[in-house]
């Protein structure tokens, strides 16, 4: 997945498209960057602004619109009236998710658009929005209203909207309870997410909501999912903040655990996928990854959802958590114990050309026969792990795949199993067309 960050440079990598790319970089997502001004700045103070030319600028983007597949896109800083015409003029035919970061001044104290550029940004730049993501300061520069209460944050929010951003988030409303609230309004509906307050000064948090919630976006998540999704990415941006420099901290990226990255960039390839949703079978697909030595599927990284069809479509309905899968989390247990380098595994719709492939590319396949079930397996609800046993009971070396062509009520299901997930998406590439 390739995401694009459209903003100023930050020499300190505190904020700007230094900050975003570290942010997808987390993901495993590609970061792209188109440049608009060049700040002096860190974490003690504020120096200088030099916007780049509108040619310079018009010939990143084309640069990169017409050779890049992209995702979703983040603008940050737009620093004046040339500078957003142009961004409009090369975004405004794309059918991606943009959201904007209405950045209008530093932590540190530099104005980063000028007084005389945010009415064009009213008028170019919010249309593009799939999100805006103001704090109050900039909701209230933005729709000229004083927020002092929620009515009148809603009535900015609103302002907002009709000025073409789509969905509207106002982040950082603080609260007496120590707690700190996004307003979000969408088309339809209005509601707040609220969080826990951090008490610090930091550089960079506004930049990790915005970047997280275009890569969240871009996975096709809803907008609450991605509110929410940001905020917890933030807060623990926030919480692991770092005194880097002289001044203020500067916000520290959460480390995820190398099993969730490598299982959620396969995932996002697998959707991808030609014609992937002929092989979603009516129960839904899951994707599992376990941790070294696993005791229960608790240590088994999977969708708390399913991978849904929805017409051609192929969506993942839900987030990675441990214990996300039951059925395949417990195939895979099943056979991790017997052949422990096997990590991963996933399920996809039993198709009798499906199973001809795999035998043509050579994968070792075993089955068994649900039908064959003890009335006592059945009763005690067991029956993944008993027959995960059956099929692998005489085998020497460890199953790509394992199948069942199902019993009454139950429908038929293939498991494939690997290593890892980008060993398991090799194996599928082998026999979806």
């Amino acid at each position: 997945m390739n995401l694009l960050s459209i903003g100023g440079s930050d020499p300190s990598s505190g904020a700007g498209i230094q900050s975003d790319v570290k942010t997808f970089a987390e993901f495993n997502v590609y970061g792209l960057t188109v440049i608009t001004a060049i700040t002096g700045q860190n974490t003690s103070n504020f120096g200088m602004i030099e916007p780049v030319s509108d040619r310079i600028l018009k010939n990143q983007l084309e640069s990169i619109i017409s050779d890049f597949e992209i995702s979703g896109i983040k603008i940050g800083m737009v620093y004046n009236s040339q500078i957003i015409k142009t961004v409009y003029q090369q975004l405004k035919k794309l059918k991606i998710p943009i959201v904007v970061d209405p950045v209008l001044k530093s932590t540190t104290g530099g104005e980063l658009m000028q007084k005389t550029a945010i009415s064009d940004f009213q008028k170019f730049i919010l249309p593009l929005a799939t999100v805006i993501t103001p704090n109050k300061f900039e909701a209230e520069i933005i729709s000229k209203i004083k927020i002092n209460s929620e009515k009148s944050m809603e009535k900015s929010a609103k302002i907002i909207q009709r000025m073409g951003a789509k969905n509207v988030v106002i982040t950082g409303i603080e609260k007496k309870n120590n707690k700190i609230t996004d307003f979000v309004l969408e088309k339809n509906t209005k509601y707040a997410i609220v969080g826990d307050k951090i008490a610090n000064i930091n550089h960079g948090s506004g930049c990790n909501y915005s970047a997280v919630m275009a890569f969240a976006l871009a996975n096709n998540k809803t907008i609450r999912e991605s509110v929410k999704f940001a905020k917890e990415y933030t807060y623990n941006s926030i919480k692991n903040a770092k005194k880097r420099g002289k001044g203020i901290s500067i916000t520290d990226i959460q480390k995820q655990d190398k099993t969730h990255s490598e299982l959620s960039h396969a995932i996002n390839e697998f959707v991808k996928m030609k014609n992937i949703y002929k092989n979603i079978p009516e129960c839904q697909t899951n994707f599992v990854y376990s941790k070294q030595k696993p005791k229960s599927t608790r240590d088994i990284l999977g969708i708390s959802g399913r991978i849904v069809k929805a017409g051609k479509e192929v969506i993942i309905a839900g987030d990675l958590a441990y214990g996300g899968s039951k059925h395949v989390a417990t195939a895979l247990l099943t056979v991790n114990k017997k052949f422990p380098e096997i990590h991963s595994a996933i399920n996809i719709k039993f198709q009798n050309t499906t199973i001809t492939k795999m035998k043509k590319s050579k994968l070792k396949i075993s089955t068994y026969d649900r039908m064959q079930e003890p009335n006592s397996v059945k009763n005690k609800g067991s029956t993944i792990e008993w027959g995960i046993k059956n099929a692998i009971k005489n085998l020497k070396k460890p199953p790509d795949v394992i199948f069942h062509k199902g019993d009454f009520g139950k429908e038929p299901m293939i498991i494939i199993f690997g290593e890892t997930p980008g060993i398991i998406l090799k194996k599928l590439s082998k026999i979806i067309e």
